[in-house]
């Protein structure tokens, strides 16, 4: 029984069952590989932060999945629709998690060695802050590409098709805003984060968005190995980052 209760062993349970159900529903949010990734990801999360940790990371799959279909037939016609009509890969998966996992698993580290009582809820924070920095992205880039009035280049500020790189709009920027609330409010929910702490991952997610943005305007057209995928580790791990200095200075668990 004991055996059962173990969080690797519910871990290993939940997302193979999880996976299995996968299979058979017809509207796939992965591909095959992605599911798989997804898995992976699963175990390692639940593993290290239990259900808390594991939910955070479920409400940004299911709510950026819903996000990406937003508009879908409008965005395909323009030419500017996540392919795969936003079904995601290992690589979108890990762009937008690999930091996530990253203070997951030295959260279970510190944990393990029994140290690290000052540093795992700042690492927690991070934690946090890395998954409402890409929904914020997420929602940013969807909803300004369908309901943005005015689109313009952050670096420049000149108006710009909807779907440039680098391109923000207020009706995105707002979108992004309630995003990154969305993830920091379920993890202050369900005891993972405090309350005041919600206020810092959606400043942390503000800066890691626009500098994102920065990045895509300016670096991304010129660095071909600067792909989406690379793009969204540096926009979370900004967000993590910012968030644990932020932690560190204001925050007192």
């Amino acid at each position: 029984m004991e055996y059962f209760l173990n969080p690797w062993a519910i871990a290993l349970l939940l997302n193979t069952l999880l996976l299995g159900l996968a299979a058979v529903i017809p509207k796939k949010l992965l591909t095959p590989a992605g599911y798989l990734n997804a898995w992976l990801l699963g175990v390692l999360v639940w593993g290290c932060l239990g259900w808390r940790g594991y939910a955070v990371v479920m409400v940004y799959f299911l709510v950026g999945s819903g996000v990406t279909r937003i508009g879908q037939a409008q965005k395909e016609a323009a030419g500017i629709a996540e392919k795969r009509s936003g079904a995601r890969g290992p690589e979108n998966v890990w762009g937008s998690a690999l930091v996530g996992a990253i203070c997951a698993v030295t959260i279970g580290g510190l944990q393990w060695q029994g140290h690290g009582e000052a540093l795992v809820p700042l690492v927690t924070l991070a934690y946090v802050a890395s998954f409402s920095t890409k929904l914020s992205d997420t929602t940013a880039s969807e909803v300004g590409k369908v309901y943005g009035k005015r689109t313009f280049l952050i670096t420049t500020l000149q108006p710009v098709p909807a779907g440039t790189e680098g391109a923000v709009s207020l009706e995105g920027t707002v979108a992004g805003i309630v995003g990154s609330l969305v993830i920091a409010g379920v993890a202050s929910a369900i005891g993972l984060i405090a309350p005041v702490a919600i206020a810092i991952c959606a400043v942390a997610a503000f800066i890691a968005t626009n500098a994102e943005s920065v990045i895509g305007a300016t670096l991304q057209a010129r660095w071909p190995w600067l792909t989406n995928e690379v793009v969204n580790i540096v926009n979370t791990a900004i967000g993590a980052i910012a968030a644990f200095g932020l932690g560190a200075v204001l925050y007192s668990p």
